[in-house]
């Protein structure tokens, strides 16, 4: 049986004190999780060591970075490697978040290294893919995503690829006024899904966790998490408002 997650990506938002508070209130509403269901909270780096703690005695909640360097160590000034996450008990890394691949040029060569980088350090990576409104207006979709995976994936093994979560990101969806459809959201989880079967297994494929990335909120999250395919959220704005992330940590399957 895979995973589910209910995963908040807090961006670069909140003070301090702010993301005290917002991680006390999800913590102390203190949801019976089901069996292979986790949260995560993606929070700005200087707040890592703040909710670990926070997190520590809690069953089944765990802290992600939103972002590694692709070196071990070295001349970066700003960066964050992977070594260091690993010495502060981070268990969960995101890569090639949309907005990462957009403002920073990141590519699915260099993500790959970052891939690399996460697991040698013992951080199981949540991979993002996923493709703009010009590539689905124009039908390539599916081969635009199974490209990602392809460059950024494929020269893992079974072992390894079984320690990855993938999110599949609708960049169409988000802020274009455009709406994905639960439908949609299940068609992309399904292929990625078949990429992976082709590429390694169907049992490799069908335990890998898939979340979904478009806008999920407290009203359509029970919707998306129905699906066969969809094992739970990549959450972004929601996800800062504490009442409304615990309504969908509770729509978990």
């Amino acid at each position: 049986m895979r995973k589910q997650f209910a995963a908040g990506n807090w961006k670069m938002n909140g003070t301090y004190q702010q993301a005290e508070i917002l991680l006390d209130d999800v913590l102390k509403s203190e949801v019976n999780l089901s069996y292979g269901s986790e949260v995560i909270f993606a929070v700005p780096y200087p707040y890592l060591i703040m909710a670990n703690s926070e997190v520590a005695d809690e069953p089944n909640y765990w802290v992600a970075a939103q972002n590694c360097h692709h070196k071990k160590s070295g001349a970066f000034t700003g960066e964050v490697s992977a070594e260091m996450l690993k010495s502060i008990g981070i268990k969960y890394c995101i890569i090639c978040h949309s907005e990462r691949r957009e403002y920073f040029a990141e590519t699915n060569q260099l993500l790959s290294e970052k891939i690399n980088i996460c697991l040698e350090n013992e951080i199981d990576p949540i991979f993002c893919c996923g493709e703009s409104l010009t590539i689905r207006e124009a039908g390539s979709q599916n081969n635009f995503v199974e490209t990602q995976l392809a460059e950024s994936l494929f020269h893992l093994n079974a072992s390894q690829l079984g320690k990855i979560v993938i999110a599949y990101e609708p960049i169409w969806a988000i802020g274009t006024g455009k709406t994905a459809s639960t439908q949609q959201a299940q068609d992309m989880h399904a292929h990625i899904r078949s990429v992976l079967a082709k590429q390694y297994s169907q049992e490799v494929a069908d335990d890998i966790t898939i979340l979904y990335g478009g806008s999920v909120k407290a009203s359509n999250a029970r919707e998306l998490f129905a699906s066969q395919d969809v094992d739970g959220g990549l959450v972004g704005g929601a996800s800062l408002n504490a009442k409304e992330f615990v309504e969908i940590i509770k729509a978990l399957k």
